[in-house]
C-alpha cells in the first residue's frame, strides 16, 4: 500500500487504526451481519454507537454535565444561521471576530437574520492575524461573541480565547482545530466543529452547547433548525448521518489512546514546527502568509517568489506523493493541512522537498 502525504484541508487524513477498523467492521459490525451503514439508527447497536462518541468526546475535552453535545447534519456553514436564530432575540445585535473567510462568511449569514456587530476585522491586512484582547470594540448587550479558533483558509489562529463582556456567551467554530488541543470548554456557551478536518469524514457536525443558552431558543424554528428538538431527540429527530458518527467515535477513542488532548497537542506542535522551520530557514524564498504569533498548528499557508513556481512546486510535490497543498483559490499559494492524523514522517518528507526545491529553483 502506498498511503499519499494527505495535505488536504478538507476532507482530510483520518488514522490508519480507524481506518482499519472501520474496514475490518465493514460488513459485520458488532456481530450484526450487517455495516453500520445498514443498521437501524434506532436499533440499540446503533445508540451504543452515539452514546459510546459522546461519552468519549465528553472525557476527551473535559466537558461539564451543564453542557449538551449533538451531532448534527448540514455542515459547519449551517451552524452560521442556527446561531442567530437560536440565541439572538428579536431586536439584539451579535458581535463578530472576523480573521478569515469562515467568520466572514458567519457575519454574512447572521446579518440576513439580523442586528450584527463587527468586533473586529483583520480584511484589511488580508487576514493574516488574530486579535488581541485590546483590538476588539464589544458591546455588554451583545447576544454572543463569535469567532473562529483556526481560520482553515489563511492560517490564522487564536492561542487564547478573546473573552467577552460579562454575561456574554462566547460561541467558538472550532472546525479545524478541533481535538487538536486541550480547550477550556466551561469559558465557552458553544463551540462546534465540522468532522472532516480532524475528527472524521465528512457528514456531521459536533455541537456543544451549554444549557442555559437552550433556553432562549425561540418556540417557532423549523424542527432541523431548532437545538432543543434535536436535544430532545439525541442528534435523531431524523435519520443521523450514522457512518460519519460511527467514525468520529473511532476518531474520539484514537485520541484517548494516545493519550489525550496534551499528547494530541504536542504532536501537532512537532509536526507543525518542522514545516514553519522550513520556512523561516528559507531566507525569504517562503513566505508565510500569517504572523508569527498567530500561526496556525493546522494550516500552514506560505508563497512562493513567483505563481509559476507555486505551479512548479505543487506539480513536483504530487509527483512524490505529496497531495492537497495547493493553497485555496482565494488566497493562492500554497498550503500544507497538518491535522492530528498526519504522520510526523509526512511533515518531515514536505520540509526536505522545500530545502531541495528551493535548493534547485532558487
Amino acid at each position: 500500500m502506498n498511503r499519499a502525504h494527505n495535505f488536504n484541508a478538507g476532507p482530510s487524513i483520518l488514522p490508519m487504526q480507524v481506518l482499519e477498523q472501520a474496514q475490518k467492521e465493514l460488513l459485520d459490525f458488532r456481530g450484526t451481519g450487517m455495516s453500520v451503514m445498514e443498521i437501524s439508527h434506532r436499533s440499540k447497536e446503533f445508540e451504543a454507537v452515539i452514546g459510546e462518541a459522546e461519552a468519549d468526546l465528553r472525557t476527551l475535552m473535559g466537558i461539564p454535565e451543564n453542557y449538551k453535545v449533538l451531532f448534527l447534519q448540514g455542515g459547519a456553514t449551517l451552524q452560521f444561521a442556527m446561531i442567530p436564530m437560536n440565541f439572538r432575540a428579536p431586536g439584539q445585535s451579535a458581535d463578530y471576530v472576523v480573521t478569515g473567510a469562515w467568520s466572514k462568511g458567519a457575519l454574512k449569514e447572521a446579518k440576513k437574520l439580523g442586528d450584527s456587530k463587527v468586533a473586529y476585522t483583520g480584511e484589511a491586512d488580508n487576514f493574516n492575524r488574530v486579535p488581541g484582547q485590546k483590538d476588539l470594540s464589544l458591546d455588554a448587550n451583545s447576544a454572543y461573541l463569535y469567532y473562529c479558533s483556526n481560520e482553515t483558509i489563511h492560517g490564522v489562529e487564536f492561542n487564547a480565547e478573546p473573552v467577552p463582556p460579562s454575561g456574554v456567551p462566547l460561541i467558538c467554530d472550532s472546525s479545524s482545530d478541533f481535538i487538536s488541543r486541550p480547550v477550556d470548554v466551561a469559558k465557552h456557551g458553544m463551540i462546534y466543529a465540522g468532522a472532516q478536518k480532524n475528527a472524521g469524514p465528512a457528514g456531521v457536525v459536533v455541537a456543544i452547547i451549554r444549557d442555559d443558552l437552550l433556553t432562549r431558543v425561540p418556540a417557532n424554528l423549523p424542527a432541523m433548525l431548532d437545538y432543543n428538538v434535536q436535544v430532545a431527540g439525541g442528534s435523531m429527530h431524523n435519520t443521523p448521518p450514522c457512518f460519519s458518527i460511527y467514525m468520529v467515535g473511532l476518531v474520539f477513542k484514537w485520541a484517548l489512546g494516545l493519550g489525550g488532548l496534551a499528547a494530541v497537542q504536542k504532536r501537532n506542535e512537532e509536526k507543525a514546527a518542522v514545516v514553519y522551520s522550513a520556512i523561516d530557514a528559507s531566507g525569504g524564498f517562503y513566505k508565510g502568509h500569517a504572523a508569527p504569533d498567530s500561526r496556525s498548528k493546522m494550516n500552514i499557508t506560505f508563497r512562493l517568489p513567483s505563481e509559476e513556481l507555486e505551479n512548479q512546486f505543487a506539480s513536483e510535490a504530487k509527483k512524490l506523493n505529496m497531495i492537497g497543498l495547493k493553497g485555496h483559490r482565494s488566497v493562492g499559494g500554497m498550503r500544507a493541512s497538518v491535522y492530528n492524523a498526519l504522520p510526523l514522517e509526512s511533515a518531515k518528507a514536505l520540509a526536505e522537498f522545500m530545502a531541495e526545491f528551493q535548493r534547485k529553483n532558487g
